[in-house]
């Protein structure tokens, strides 16, 4: 009796595909908060309200859990958003979080909504944030 091989699969980064998803999402919107945002997987490294670089989107992966079949993935991914203000820093999240939710990739499949948008500040900078995640399903890839 032959044996049974299994297929070799892995799974994309999320997080590069998040990041990619708002990055294309957000240059073909109109709104005035969301001009001029860049969209990036690190926090970066000057955060003042004097640096240009404002707003600023942030991806990251917050967990991963394989499923066991390994024909799924699933994920939570934070997204952080810096701005001029609060209200700005609101917005935009919320924008994100709906351009996440409408996403029907793929890869990065049937987004759900975690938690947030929550305000903050960012404790280094005195900039305003806001935070929330989405919970996704992110398809294999065979190898």
């Amino acid at each position: 009796m032959g044996r049974l091989v299994k297929p070799l699969v892995v799974f994309p980064d999320a997080q590069s595909l998040g990041a990619q998803i708002l990055r294309s999402a957000l240059a073909a919107r109109a709104d005035p908060f969301a001009a001029g945002v860049t969209v990036g997987t690190r926090v970066p490294g000057d955060r003042s309200p004097e640096t240009p670089r404002l707003p600023y989107v942030m991806v990251r992966l917050d967990a991963a859990l394989p499923h066991s079949s390994m024909g799924n993935s699933r994920c939570t991914l934070r997204v952080t958003v810096w701005h001029e203000d609060a209200d700005q820093a609101h917005d935009l999240a919320q924008l994100c979080a709906g351009l996440l939710l409408v996403h029907d990739g793929t890869l990065l499949r049937s987004v759900r909504p975690g938690t947030g948008p929550l305000p903050a500040t960012d404790p280094d900078s005195g900039t305003d944030l806001s935070t929330f995640t989405v919970l996704a399903n992110v398809a294999p890839t065979l190898l």
